[in-house]
């Protein structure tokens, strides 16, 4: 009885195994990545397309959505918004939405652009709650039997797909790997 349970168990580490190698290798980037643009990519490109005033011009509505405190101490004159730090906060929020969520549905400078998206979203968590001064019941509470709160709730589950990104990369399907093949014949 005891050799079948020993071998049912390095049968079942074996299976574990091969099936751990598979998915790593390249299923978990790319659902990851898949999970990112279905959810998320349309939310942050509309958001950031409302930033902009024609072709890579940065619109008012940028300050009035990142910098609001500035824009009102500024008498709600754009153009006397201090540029720093203010103005350079619109400019890498604005682009920084852009940009982050392609390079992470690309797979391309994945850990780098997956790390942004994290602090992005910590940012824009914070602006929502210091800011523009959200209720309660929209932060939420994490362990409480509600899960449907948009700020503490969803963003942490926004963040999971990212921290696998950051931390494991994209996968094998993705830029990162065929750059990484490129760079590798061409210096090898």
């Amino acid at each position: 009885m005891i050799h079948q349970l020993v071998s049912l168990k390095h049968l079942y580490d074996r299976i574990v195994a091969l099936v751990e190698r598979l998915l790593d290798r390249w299923f978990l980037g790319l659902a990851a990545r898949f999970v990112f643009a279905a959810v998320l990519l349309p939310y942050y490109w509309n958001s950031a397309m409302t930033k902009f005033d024609g072709f890579l011009s940065i619109s008012d509505s940028a300050y009035y959505q990142i910098a609001l405190p500035a824009v009102d101490a500024a008498g709600g004159d754009v153009s006397a918004v201090a540029r720093f730090p203010w103005g350079l906060m619109v400019i890498f929020g604005t682009y920084g939405e852009t940009i982050l969520p392609i390079l992470v549905v690309l797979g391309l400078f994945t850990r780098i652009a997956a790390t942004g998206m994290i602090g992005f979203i910590l940012v824009q968590s914070l602006t929502d709650i210091l800011v523009h001064k959200v209720d309660a019941a929209t932060i939420g509470a994490l362990f409480d039997r509600f899960p449907d709160s948009v700020i503490l709730d969803q963003r942490l589950l926004w963040i999971f797909p990212l921290l696998y990104l950051a931390v494991k990369g994209a996968g094998f399907l993705s830029l990162d790997k065929i750059l990484c093949t490129l760079w590798t014949r061409r210096f090898a």
